[in-house]
Protein backbone atom coordinates (compact mmCIF):
# COMPACT_ATOMS: atom_id res chain seq x y z
CA UNK A 1 0.00 0.00 0.00
CA UNK A 2 1.43 3.43 -0.95
CA UNK A 3 2.50 5.64 1.94
CA UNK A 4 0.25 8.44 0.73
CA UNK A 5 -2.96 6.52 1.14
CA UNK A 6 -5.59 8.67 2.86
CA UNK A 7 -8.58 8.14 5.11
CA UNK A 8 -11.27 10.82 4.99
CA UNK A 9 -12.99 11.37 8.32
CA UNK A 10 -16.14 13.41 7.79
CA UNK A 11 -17.78 15.03 10.82
CA UNK A 12 -20.92 17.13 11.09
CA UNK A 13 -19.22 19.48 13.57
CA UNK A 14 -16.93 19.64 16.59
CA UNK A 15 -19.27 20.80 19.35
CA UNK A 16 -19.83 18.79 22.52
CA UNK A 17 -18.18 15.38 22.43
CA UNK A 18 -17.56 15.30 18.67
CA UNK A 19 -14.08 16.78 18.66
CA UNK A 20 -12.95 13.90 20.86
CA UNK A 21 -14.88 11.51 18.61
CA UNK A 22 -12.75 12.73 15.71
CA UNK A 23 -9.63 12.15 17.79
CA UNK A 24 -10.75 8.64 18.68
CA UNK A 25 -10.90 7.54 15.04
CA UNK A 26 -7.87 9.48 13.84
CA UNK A 27 -5.55 7.85 16.40
CA UNK A 28 -6.59 4.38 15.26
CA UNK A 29 -4.34 4.95 12.23
CA UNK A 30 -1.32 6.08 14.22
CA UNK A 31 1.67 4.02 13.08
CA UNK A 32 -0.10 2.79 9.94
CA UNK A 33 0.72 3.69 6.31
CA UNK A 34 -2.47 5.75 6.11
CA UNK A 35 -2.88 9.44 6.74
CA UNK A 36 -6.11 10.96 8.05
CA UNK A 37 -7.81 14.09 6.74
CA UNK A 38 -10.62 15.17 9.07
CA UNK A 39 -13.25 17.40 7.50
CA UNK A 40 -15.83 19.33 9.53
CA UNK A 41 -19.04 20.08 7.69
CA UNK A 42 -20.04 22.96 10.00
CA UNK A 43 -18.09 25.27 12.27
CA UNK A 44 -15.46 27.94 11.77
CA UNK A 45 -11.74 27.30 11.52
CA UNK A 46 -10.07 26.84 14.89
CA UNK A 47 -6.48 26.10 15.86
CA UNK A 48 -7.71 24.35 19.00
CA UNK A 49 -9.90 22.05 16.92
CA UNK A 50 -7.00 21.26 14.59
CA UNK A 51 -4.93 20.22 17.58
CA UNK A 52 -7.74 18.27 19.23
CA UNK A 53 -8.60 16.30 16.09
CA UNK A 54 -5.19 14.54 16.19
CA UNK A 55 -5.25 14.18 12.39
CA UNK A 56 -2.62 14.62 9.71
CA UNK A 57 -4.72 17.39 8.19
CA UNK A 58 -7.95 19.16 9.12
CA UNK A 59 -10.33 21.02 6.79
CA UNK A 60 -13.36 23.18 7.59
CA UNK A 61 -16.14 23.44 5.01
CA UNK A 62 -17.56 26.35 7.00
CA UNK A 63 -21.21 25.61 6.29
CA UNK A 64 -24.10 26.54 8.55
CA UNK A 65 -26.81 24.11 9.58
CA UNK A 66 -29.18 25.76 7.11
CA UNK A 67 -26.70 25.02 4.32
CA UNK A 68 -26.95 21.26 4.81
CA UNK A 69 -30.70 20.86 4.67
CA UNK A 70 -32.43 19.20 1.74
CA UNK A 71 -30.10 17.82 -0.93
CA UNK A 72 -27.03 19.55 0.61
CA UNK A 73 -25.63 20.38 -2.85
CA UNK A 74 -23.07 22.86 -1.53
CA UNK A 75 -21.64 20.24 0.82
CA UNK A 76 -21.58 17.61 -1.93
CA UNK A 77 -19.64 19.88 -4.31
CA UNK A 78 -17.12 20.87 -1.61
CA UNK A 79 -16.53 17.25 -0.64
CA UNK A 80 -16.07 16.19 -4.28
CA UNK A 81 -13.27 18.72 -4.67
CA UNK A 82 -11.54 17.39 -1.55
CA UNK A 83 -11.83 13.77 -2.68
CA UNK A 84 -10.35 14.66 -6.08
CA UNK A 85 -7.29 16.19 -4.40
CA UNK A 86 -5.63 12.95 -3.30
CA UNK A 87 -6.00 9.20 -3.07
CA UNK A 88 -8.61 8.15 -0.50
CA UNK A 89 -9.41 4.53 0.36
CA UNK A 90 -12.17 4.91 2.93
CA UNK A 91 -14.56 7.46 4.44
CA UNK A 92 -15.50 7.41 8.13
CA UNK A 93 -18.65 9.54 8.48
CA UNK A 94 -20.03 10.51 11.87
CA UNK A 95 -23.82 10.91 12.11
CA UNK A 96 -26.33 10.60 9.28
CA UNK A 97 -25.83 13.82 7.28
CA UNK A 98 -22.09 13.30 6.63
CA UNK A 99 -22.76 9.70 5.57
CA UNK A 100 -25.51 10.92 3.21
CA UNK A 101 -23.27 13.61 1.68
CA UNK A 102 -20.34 11.20 1.34
CA UNK A 103 -22.50 8.62 -0.42
CA UNK A 104 -23.77 11.14 -2.98
CA UNK A 105 -20.42 12.91 -3.47
CA UNK A 106 -18.13 9.88 -3.87
CA UNK A 107 -17.90 6.23 -4.86
CA UNK A 108 -15.75 5.31 -1.89
CA UNK A 109 -16.60 2.74 0.77
CA UNK A 110 -18.15 4.43 3.81
CA UNK A 111 -18.28 3.55 7.48
CA UNK A 112 -21.20 5.44 9.01
CA UNK A 113 -20.81 5.88 12.77
CA UNK A 114 -24.06 6.35 14.69
CA UNK A 115 -24.04 8.08 18.06
CA UNK A 116 -27.75 8.23 18.88
CA UNK A 117 -31.00 6.31 18.80
CA UNK A 118 -33.53 6.92 16.06
CA UNK A 119 -31.26 7.53 13.08
CA UNK A 120 -33.25 5.12 10.87
CA UNK A 121 -36.72 5.72 12.25
CA UNK A 122 -37.63 7.68 9.12
CA UNK A 123 -38.44 5.75 5.96
CA UNK A 124 -36.33 7.97 3.62
CA UNK A 125 -33.25 7.19 5.71
CA UNK A 126 -33.93 3.47 5.45
CA UNK A 127 -34.25 3.89 1.67
CA UNK A 128 -30.90 5.66 1.65
CA UNK A 129 -29.24 2.83 3.56
CA UNK A 130 -30.66 0.22 1.20
CA UNK A 131 -29.61 2.19 -1.88
CA UNK A 132 -25.96 2.43 -0.77
CA UNK A 133 -25.70 -0.79 1.22
CA UNK A 134 -22.98 -2.30 -1.01
CA UNK A 135 -20.44 0.31 0.06
CA UNK A 136 -21.86 1.26 3.44
CA UNK A 137 -21.06 -0.31 6.81
CA UNK A 138 -22.74 0.99 9.95
CA UNK A 139 -21.08 1.25 13.34
CA UNK A 140 -22.92 2.04 16.57
CA UNK A 141 -21.43 3.44 19.77
CA UNK A 142 -23.18 0.75 21.83
CA UNK A 143 -24.86 -2.60 21.42
CA UNK A 144 -28.15 -0.90 22.31
CA UNK A 145 -27.86 1.50 19.34
CA UNK A 146 -26.60 -1.33 17.12
CA UNK A 147 -29.58 -3.54 17.95
CA UNK A 148 -32.03 -0.73 17.19
CA UNK A 149 -30.43 -0.18 13.76
CA UNK A 150 -30.56 -3.92 13.05
CA UNK A 151 -34.28 -3.90 13.83
CA UNK A 152 -34.80 -0.99 11.43
CA UNK A 153 -32.75 -2.69 8.67
CA UNK A 154 -33.64 -6.38 9.14
CA UNK A 155 -32.46 -7.39 5.66
CA UNK A 156 -28.87 -6.29 6.35
CA UNK A 157 -26.33 -8.94 7.38
CA UNK A 158 -25.38 -8.57 11.03
CA UNK A 159 -21.67 -8.05 10.28
CA UNK A 160 -22.52 -4.86 8.35
CA UNK A 161 -24.05 -3.28 11.48
CA UNK A 162 -21.55 -3.60 14.32
CA UNK A 163 -20.57 -1.95 17.60
CA UNK A 164 -17.45 0.08 18.22
CA UNK A 165 -17.71 1.66 21.64
CA UNK A 166 -16.59 5.19 22.34
CA UNK A 167 -13.33 5.34 24.23
CA UNK A 168 -10.89 7.51 26.15
CA UNK A 169 -7.27 8.50 25.95
CA UNK A 170 -7.05 7.33 29.54
CA UNK A 171 -3.56 8.64 30.25
CA UNK A 172 -4.45 12.09 28.89
CA UNK A 173 -7.65 12.28 30.93
CA UNK A 174 -5.89 11.25 34.12
CA UNK A 175 -3.02 13.65 33.48
CA UNK A 176 -5.33 16.66 33.47
CA UNK A 177 -7.26 15.68 36.61
CA UNK A 178 -7.17 18.20 39.41
CA UNK A 179 -6.50 17.10 42.95
CA UNK A 180 -9.61 16.60 45.07
CA UNK A 181 -8.91 19.81 46.95
CA UNK A 182 -8.33 21.88 43.80
CA UNK A 183 -11.37 20.38 42.07
CA UNK A 184 -13.62 21.31 44.97
CA UNK A 185 -12.15 24.79 45.05
CA UNK A 186 -12.85 25.18 41.33
CA UNK A 187 -16.45 24.04 41.76
CA UNK A 188 -17.02 26.03 44.94
CA UNK A 189 -17.68 22.93 47.03
CA UNK A 190 -16.68 22.45 50.70
CA UNK A 191 -13.67 20.26 51.41
CA UNK A 192 -14.96 17.80 54.00
CA UNK A 193 -18.47 16.62 53.04
CA UNK A 194 -19.56 13.79 50.73
CA UNK A 195 -20.54 15.01 47.26
CA UNK A 196 -22.72 13.21 44.72
CA UNK A 197 -21.99 14.54 41.24
CA UNK A 198 -23.95 14.77 38.01
CA UNK A 199 -22.73 16.40 34.79
CA UNK A 200 -24.84 16.96 31.71
CA UNK A 201 -27.26 19.22 29.88
CA UNK A 202 -30.28 20.25 31.92
CA UNK A 203 -32.60 18.54 29.47
CA UNK A 204 -35.41 15.97 29.80
CA UNK A 205 -33.17 13.28 28.28
CA UNK A 206 -30.76 13.61 31.22
CA UNK A 207 -33.63 13.37 33.76
CA UNK A 208 -31.99 15.19 36.66
CA UNK A 209 -35.52 15.45 38.12
CA UNK A 210 -35.42 11.77 39.09
CA UNK A 211 -32.01 12.21 40.71
CA UNK A 212 -33.18 15.23 42.70
CA UNK A 213 -36.33 13.44 43.88
CA UNK A 214 -34.36 10.34 44.90
CA UNK A 215 -31.74 12.43 46.69
CA UNK A 216 -34.47 14.22 48.66
CA UNK A 217 -35.87 10.89 49.85
CA UNK A 218 -32.44 9.56 50.74
CA UNK A 219 -31.03 12.64 52.51
CA UNK A 220 -32.26 11.75 56.03
CA UNK A 221 -30.31 8.47 55.86
CA UNK A 222 -27.20 9.86 54.12
CA UNK A 223 -24.06 11.14 55.86
CA UNK A 224 -24.34 14.55 57.51
CA UNK A 225 -23.71 17.48 55.18
CA UNK A 226 -23.93 15.45 51.96
CA UNK A 227 -24.36 17.54 48.81
CA UNK A 228 -25.76 16.89 45.35
CA UNK A 229 -23.75 18.91 42.79
CA UNK A 230 -25.19 19.24 39.27
CA UNK A 231 -22.98 20.73 36.56
CA UNK A 232 -24.48 21.84 33.26
CA UNK A 233 -26.79 24.37 31.69
CA UNK A 234 -30.08 24.15 29.87
CA UNK A 235 -33.70 25.16 29.65
CA UNK A 236 -34.76 23.04 32.64
CA UNK A 237 -32.73 25.00 35.19
CA UNK A 238 -35.68 27.06 36.56
CA UNK A 239 -37.86 23.95 36.78
CA UNK A 240 -35.18 21.94 38.58
CA UNK A 241 -34.48 24.81 40.97
CA UNK A 242 -38.18 25.00 41.76
CA UNK A 243 -38.26 21.24 42.39
CA UNK A 244 -35.35 21.54 44.83
CA UNK A 245 -37.09 24.38 46.67
CA UNK A 246 -40.40 22.50 46.88
CA UNK A 247 -38.63 19.44 48.30
CA UNK A 248 -36.96 21.56 50.97
CA UNK A 249 -33.39 20.55 50.05
CA UNK A 250 -32.02 23.85 48.75
CA UNK A 251 -29.19 23.79 51.31
CA UNK A 252 -28.05 20.37 50.02
CA UNK A 253 -28.12 20.92 46.24
CA UNK A 254 -25.68 23.00 44.21
CA UNK A 255 -26.28 23.96 40.58
CA UNK A 256 -22.77 24.59 39.28
CA UNK A 257 -23.65 25.93 35.83
CA UNK A 258 -21.63 25.14 32.73
CA UNK A 259 -18.13 24.02 33.76
CA UNK A 260 -15.44 24.19 31.08
CA UNK A 261 -13.65 20.84 30.67
CA UNK A 262 -15.63 19.49 33.60
CA UNK A 263 -13.98 16.07 33.55
CA UNK A 264 -10.78 17.44 35.08
CA UNK A 265 -12.81 18.25 38.21
CA UNK A 266 -14.50 14.85 38.59
CA UNK A 267 -12.09 14.14 41.45
CA UNK A 268 -14.32 16.44 43.53
CA UNK A 269 -17.03 13.76 43.63
CA UNK A 270 -17.41 10.79 45.96
CA UNK A 271 -20.04 9.22 43.70
CA UNK A 272 -21.17 10.02 40.16
CA UNK A 273 -24.81 9.40 39.25
CA UNK A 274 -26.17 9.41 35.69
CA UNK A 275 -29.97 9.36 35.61
CA UNK A 276 -30.39 9.68 31.84
CA UNK A 277 -33.36 8.47 29.85
CA UNK A 278 -32.03 5.91 27.32
CA UNK A 279 -28.47 7.20 27.03
CA UNK A 280 -27.01 5.89 23.73
CA UNK A 281 -23.62 5.36 25.35
CA UNK A 282 -22.60 7.45 28.36
CA UNK A 283 -19.17 8.96 27.73
CA UNK A 284 -19.38 10.84 31.00
CA UNK A 285 -19.30 7.50 32.84
CA UNK A 286 -15.91 6.69 31.31
CA UNK A 287 -14.63 10.08 32.41
CA UNK A 288 -15.81 9.48 35.97
CA UNK A 289 -14.26 6.01 35.98
CA UNK A 290 -10.95 7.46 34.78
CA UNK A 291 -11.07 9.77 37.80
CA UNK A 292 -11.52 6.73 40.10
CA UNK A 293 -15.04 7.89 41.00
CA UNK A 294 -17.63 5.11 41.49
CA UNK A 295 -20.57 5.38 39.08
CA UNK A 296 -24.28 4.70 39.52
CA UNK A 297 -26.55 4.89 36.49
CA UNK A 298 -29.86 4.08 34.82
CA UNK A 299 -30.21 0.52 33.59
CA UNK A 300 -31.11 1.40 30.00
CA UNK A 301 -29.58 2.31 26.65
CA UNK A 302 -25.85 1.70 26.36
CA UNK A 303 -25.16 2.29 30.06
CA UNK A 304 -25.17 -1.38 31.20
CA UNK A 305 -22.35 -2.03 28.72
CA UNK A 306 -20.14 0.35 30.70
CA UNK A 307 -20.97 -0.06 34.38
CA UNK A 308 -18.88 -2.88 35.84
CA UNK A 309 -20.82 -3.40 39.07
CA UNK A 310 -24.38 -4.21 38.00
CA UNK A 311 -25.63 -3.57 41.54
CA UNK A 312 -24.98 0.13 40.81
CA UNK A 313 -27.70 0.20 38.14
CA UNK A 314 -31.25 1.41 38.84
CA UNK A 315 -34.35 1.32 36.70
CA UNK A 316 -35.47 4.26 34.60
CA UNK A 317 -37.32 6.92 36.64
CA UNK A 318 -37.38 4.68 39.73
CA UNK A 319 -37.11 7.32 42.44
CA UNK A 320 -37.49 4.87 45.33
CA UNK A 321 -35.00 2.44 43.81
CA UNK A 322 -32.37 5.12 43.30
CA UNK A 323 -32.93 6.48 46.82
CA UNK A 324 -32.30 3.00 48.24
CA UNK A 325 -29.17 2.63 46.12
CA UNK A 326 -27.81 5.93 47.45
CA UNK A 327 -28.47 4.95 51.06
CA UNK A 328 -27.00 1.48 50.57
CA UNK A 329 -23.89 2.86 48.89
CA UNK A 330 -23.03 5.31 51.64
CA UNK A 331 -23.86 2.82 54.40
CA UNK A 332 -21.39 0.17 53.20
CA UNK A 333 -18.69 2.08 51.36
CA UNK A 334 -15.23 2.35 52.87
CA UNK A 335 -11.77 3.35 51.64
CA UNK A 336 -11.07 -0.33 50.88
CA UNK A 337 -14.25 -0.87 48.85
CA UNK A 338 -13.65 2.41 47.05
CA UNK A 339 -10.16 1.26 46.03
CA UNK A 340 -11.54 -2.08 44.82
CA UNK A 341 -14.23 -0.34 42.77
CA UNK A 342 -11.66 2.02 41.24
CA UNK A 343 -9.36 -0.87 40.35
CA UNK A 344 -12.17 -2.76 38.57
CA UNK A 345 -13.14 0.38 36.68
CA UNK A 346 -9.55 1.01 35.53
CA UNK A 347 -9.29 -2.57 34.33
CA UNK A 348 -12.55 -2.26 32.38
CA UNK A 349 -11.41 1.00 30.80
CA UNK A 350 -8.14 -0.54 29.64
CA UNK A 351 -9.74 -3.72 28.30
CA UNK A 352 -12.83 -2.29 26.60
CA UNK A 353 -12.78 1.49 26.30
CA UNK A 354 -9.24 2.50 25.43
CA UNK A 355 -7.67 3.43 22.10
CA UNK A 356 -5.30 0.48 22.33
CA UNK A 357 -8.06 -2.05 22.99
CA UNK A 358 -10.22 -0.72 20.14
CA UNK A 359 -7.60 -0.68 17.38
CA UNK A 360 -7.49 -4.48 16.69
CA UNK A 361 -11.28 -4.66 16.58
CA UNK A 362 -11.52 -1.77 14.13
CA UNK A 363 -8.96 -3.25 11.76
CA UNK A 364 -10.79 -6.58 11.79
CA UNK A 365 -14.03 -5.06 10.46
CA UNK A 366 -14.82 -6.53 6.99
CA UNK A 367 -15.19 -3.09 5.40
CA UNK A 368 -11.79 -2.01 6.72
CA UNK A 369 -10.12 -5.24 5.59
CA UNK A 370 -11.70 -4.87 2.15
CA UNK A 371 -10.77 -1.21 1.75
CA UNK A 372 -7.28 -1.23 3.26
CA UNK A 373 -6.08 -4.81 3.05
CA UNK A 374 -3.91 -7.08 5.20
CA UNK A 375 -0.71 -5.00 4.80
CA UNK A 376 -2.31 -2.30 6.91
CA UNK A 377 -3.60 -4.79 9.43
CA UNK A 378 -0.11 -5.94 10.28
CA UNK A 379 0.98 -2.38 11.05
CA UNK A 380 -2.08 -0.44 12.18
CA UNK A 381 -4.06 -3.20 13.84
CA UNK A 382 -1.57 -4.26 16.44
Amino acid sequence: MPAENWILQFCHGYSGPFLDVARQYAVLFKGSPCKVLTVFLTGEESAAVVQGAASDEVAFLGLKSSDVRGLKLSAILKLRRIVASRRFSLIIAHRFKPAYVAALATRLPIIGVHHAFGDYDRLPRRWFARLFRRRLTLLAVSDAVRDEIRRRLPEWPADRIETLHNRLDIDAVRAELLSREDARKLLGLPRDVPVIGNVGRLHPDKDQATLIAAFARAVPALPSGVLLAIAGSGRLLPKLQAQVSELGISASVRFLGQVSNARRAFSAFDLFVLSSDHEPFGMVLLEAMAADVPVMATNCGGVPEIVVDKSMLFELRDVDGLARKLVDYFSVTSPATHRQCAARARESLAESFSDAATRPRFFSLPMVVSALGPPLLSKGGQ
